[in-house]
């Protein structure tokens, strides 16, 4: 995991919106998005659910990333 990528895992959680965190830190929806996928396919599971307008971290993901940053 990267600084970038626990910075981008930090505002989706924020502001619990892939769109809204790009627009924070002023990077493309894309950048955001592939980083997130990124750390899924590292931890290999799934860090948040999408519902209909608002993504949420799951449980797994608030422990193993949580984890990983503190190391």
């Amino acid at each position: 995991m990267t600084l970038n990528q626990l910075e981008y895992f930090c505002a989706v959680c924020r502001y619990h919106s892939i769109t809204r965190a790009a627009e924070s830190l002023f990077v493309s929806q894309p950048t955001i998005s592939t980083s997130i996928r990124n750390l899924e396919k590292e931890f290999h599971l799934r860090l948040f659910t999408h519902g209909q307008n608002r993504i949420t971290l799951t449980n797994e993901g608030v422990s193993r990333v949580l984890c990983k940053s503190i190391q």
